[in-house]
């Protein structure tokens, strides 16, 4: 959670257990002088029972307080006054709905800062250690935020009210105002000053925030509760570390020459990437430049996972021995703060065992979906030797099915049986997919996957994708060991080296993308590419949209799933906006593939020759496409179920 975000919640949660709302309540005697002096002229003999019902209920004796109200508007129907104390002290006692019947009649015959302040606090605090909803809180922030626009004297509680519904809808900009307010016209409250230091937390000013909670303290907040609010919100550790760090961590200077160097020259290959892409011979499958460069990608990318492990021994040892600095510097001055320190030498300890531990967190070397055999899908498994014959290459050895919308391929085997081209090819195909599929743009899309393997994409990659997991590993390591913090120079460095791998691998993969897809258009013909790419970007969006609404309307209905994919897709504008957005978006350099639009602008130039059409749809190969959709449809229904099972079990452990 955000330090912005934490300090509020944290705020919210300590500020209704420390009574800074609950500060000894003494009226205004002008005030309350003024109020008597309008009843003598209304009601004279209504006086006397309305001065003994305020005093019952600023005792909170509200069963004495609400008959002696009763008696003064009996004689006094319009005094608002009455009607809203009466109000309250009905609330008060339990009866919050009567209460506010007349706390909203009082404002609708008189809309003063009183009737107004008195509306919004029974509506958000109706009785003591009592809050009221959500929406009775919405409903009272506008209410407490007229009333004290409107009020002009230096009653403190119309701007703290304001500041304390504020606080808790997290009204930042309400919020704000009314403590200025406070803080300008009475510093004396210990919640000035509490709510003061939330809001220089809000703008990581954690030493004046530090400084505002111990002045909270000396006016009297009890020491505990500032202690809970510095701990728990980050406050005492943030200001230590202002304190401690003015200037940027200097050991990232190590790194700064290498990391630069990595970023221009993974700058400088997109630049030519592009280039070559837009330039080459579009009936050239690899060109020689193209050959080169793929070559430069793959020594860059294996020189930067080599550097990011060669890196790691000397974080560890700047972790340490920023540590170490740390608690050197604590005795040179005399005084060395236990709790820092422990969290100091703990921090350093765990951040370098998470370190560690990641490079051998075991992989899941699990295949995804379950084997499609041949007799179950004939004329399927026949198409892909169909396109690998005409491609020039080996044919794939497994089809593995899906519930959802991939599809790719990759090997499957020992890095020695991947790089003689003996590991076992998989088709990885979403049953999502098929749905609409034609069995010609179809083939120009698996013609584009057969790419990959003939260009040996998948065969390599071993450093990206061990470095890439490594990284991950240690990310989730530390995120779990809550270590994942601005101030730990070891994930700072994995931020930083994170972004650039991601720019440099992903520079490669962008160019992988551009010449297997003009292996697949030299076969079948732009046309044919691009009406299976548009139908695979169509059907993840259809299917991700055709799926959550049967989720929802099973879970809400207690109903079976019905068979996904031959629900009907009906027409929508919005799916169609999405679709649009994802064909038309623009490239980045945090992209893995260019986006379709490119990539149908970079195969139009691809001559074909003669391309060959084939008619049918995909479920036509399938001897049992029923069958097929139902076990998928189970599957999805059987893990939705699983995940509904584990939400309630962890809300009920909570």
């Amino acid at each position: 959670m955000r330090p912005r975000s934490f300090a509020v919640l944290t705020a919210i949660v300590l500020f209704s257990v420390c009574g800074l709302g609950q500060q000894p309540f003494v009226r205004n005697l002008k005030v309350e002088q003024a109020i008597l002096d309008k009843l003598v002229v209304i009601a004279p003999h209504a006086v006397e029972p309305f001065q003994r019902a305020t005093a019952a209920m600023d005792a909170q004796r509200y069963g004495e307080a609400i008959p002696l109200f009763q008696q003064v508007l009996q004689q006094a129907p319009s005094f608002t006054p009455a009607m809203r104390r009466l109000g309250a002290s009905l609330a008060g006692s339990g009866k919050v709905d009567e209460g506010l019947i007349y706390c909203r009649s009082a404002v609708q015959i008189e809309r003063s800062p009183e009737n107004l302040a008195n509306l919004a606090g029974v509506l958000s605090y109706p009785a003591p250690n009592q809050q009221g909803s959500a929406a009775q809180m919405q409903e009272a922030l506008p209410l407490a935020k007229e009333a004290n626009d409107n009020y002009h004297g230096d009653d403190a509680s119309y701007p703290l009210l304001v500041a304390q519904l504020a606080l808790n809808l997290e009204s930042d900009k309400e919020f704000r105002q009314a403590t200025e307010i406070l803080v300008k016209t009475h510093p004396e409250m210990v919640a000035t000053h509490y709510f003061n230091a939330i809001r220089l937390a809000e703008d990581e000013d954690w030493i004046a925030s530090e400084d505002e909670m111990r002045t909270a303290e000396r006016l009297g907040l009890p020491a505990d509760k500032v202690e809970a609010m510095l701990s728990a919100s980050g406050i005492h550790r943030h200001a230590m570390m202002q304190r401690f760090w003015r200037y940027p961590p200097w050991v990232l200077g190590a790194w700064v020459g290498a990391l630069v160097l990595l970023f221009v020259v993974g700058k400088i290959l997109s630049g030519v990437t592009l280039r070559m892409i837009q330039s080459a011979d579009p009936g050239s499958s690899l060109s020689g430049g193209e050959v080169f460069l793929r070559q430069c990608y793959r020594r860059l990318i294996t020189f930067a996972g080599s550097f990011y492990y060669i890196s790691l021994p000397f974080v560890i040892v700047l972790v340490l021995g920023l540590a170490g600095g740390m608690i050197y510097a604590f005795l040179m001055m005399g005084r060395i703060p236990i709790k820092l320190a422990l969290i100091l030498v703990i921090g350093a300890i765990v951040t370098v065992y998470k370190m560690v531990q990641s490079l051998f967190v075991r992989v899941d070397d699990s295949q995804p979906g379950r084997s499609l055999p041949p007799e179950e899908a004939p004329d399927f498994w026949n198409l892909t030797r169909e396109v690998a014959d005409k491609l020039g290459t080996r044919p794939l050895d497994q089809i593995r099915i899906t519930p959802g919308t991939e599809m790719a391929v990759y090997e499957h085997g020992t890095r020695k049986e991947r790089r003689q081209d003996m590991a076992q090819r998989t088709l990885v195909m979403g049953v999502g997919l098929i749905p609409g599929f034609q069995q010609n743009a179809f083939r120009a899309v698996l013609a584009h996957e057969y790419g990959h393997l003939s260009h040996r994409d998948t065969a390599g990659g071993d450093v990206a994708l061990r470095v890439n997991r490594d990284m991950i590993n240690f990310a989730i390591a530390l995120a779990v060991a809550r270590q994942a913090v601005p101030w730990n120079l070891a994930f700072q460095f994995l931020r930083v080296y994170h972004f650039l791998f991601r720019r440099i691998s992903y520079g490669a993969t962008r160019l992988q993308e551009v010449l297997a897809d003009r292996a697949a258009a030299s076969l079948y013909g732009a046309p044919a590419f691009e009406e299976g790419l548009r139908h695979v970007v169509r059907r993840q969006i259809e299917f991700e949209n055709v799926a959550l609404h049967e989720v929802k309307v099973s879970n809400e209905g207690k109903i079976p799933f019905r068979n996904i994919y031959t629900l009907p897709t009906e027409p929508s504008a919005a799916i169609d906006d999405e679709v649009d957005k994802a064909l038309h978006r623009e490239t980045s350099e945090d992209d893995t593939h260019p986006s379709p639009v490119d990539r149908f602008r970079y195969v139009q130039r691809v001559p074909c020759d003669q391309p060959q059409t084939f008619d049918g749809v995909m479920w036509d190969l399938f001897t049992n496409p029923e069958s097929l959709t139902a076990e998928m449809t189970s599957q999805i229904e059987s893990r939705v179920k699983d995940q509904i099972a584990q939400h309630y079990a962890t809300v009920g452990s909570a």
